[in-house]
């Protein structure tokens, strides 16, 4: 499929878009603030429980209730993991705040030669929508025209829900747009729901959708 048959790029965000800085250092000194002394290993494999606990429920965070309910649940679940007594509720915020984003080399550039392209883009991810203010902190938000999250469409990929509102916010057709992801949930959703998927790097894929 050429870029002048195609009308829109969906792109998936964590591991196509965006990376995660290492929250190890900052979740340690959040514990040793409190009193709470763990080893890097020991806050790693606690922050690897959380982050299994939240990927099976991020479309759960869809509105500020639920998001910060969310959040709490996600920081008790890390600080059980560490075996420290502190109160969820009261560590969220140090939680949060240790999850630092950054974009993945090449893919800013990437939106761009898209969207020269004359393609609407837009971000379809297994996401809380807090995931549209992880966006806007690094200026991605203005590369693309809409950012779906699983939270909006109320159920993850590879689930087609997903990928169906992004369609209908970009005025396309499914058989006119190519999904980008890293994943298994990328691929299996968007060819489910008739669209082609480009396995990441987003810039490497952009160069063969470009071709």
């Amino acid at each position: 499929m050429r870029a002048v048959e195609l009308e829109a790029v969906t792109i998936d965000a964590y591991g196509t878009l965006v990376a995660l800085r290492d929250p190890v250092p900052r979740l340690r000194e959040a514990l040793a603030g409190r009193g709470v002394e763990r080893t890097g290993d020991e806050v790693r494999r606690a922050f690897e429980a959380e982050v299994a606990y939240y990927v099976a429920r991020s479309h759960e965070g869809r509105d500020e209730a639920t998001l910060a309910r969310l959040r709490r649940d996600c920081a008790g679940v890390f600080l059980e993991a560490a075996g420290a007594a502190l109160d969820a509720g009261d560590f969220a915020p140090a939680f949060l705040d240790a999850l630092a984003f950054e974009e993945l080399p090449g893919a800013a550039a990437a939106c761009r030669s898209l969207a020269a392209a004359g393609l609407r883009l837009a971000v379809v991810s297994n996401w809380d929508t807090g995931l549209h203010e992880h966006l806007a902190a690094l200026g991605l938000d203005r590369l693309v025209d809409t950012i779906v999250t699983s939270a909006e469409a109320g159920a993850p990929k590879p689930a087609t829900a997903v990928f169906e509102l992004a369609l209908e916010r970009l005025g396309t057709t499914a058989a006119r747009t190519v999904h980008v992801g890293d994943s298994q949930a990328d691929s299996e959703g968007a060819r489910d729901a008739g669209l082609r998927f480009e396995p990441a790097p987003l810039a490497d894929a952009v160069r063969r959708i470009l071709a």
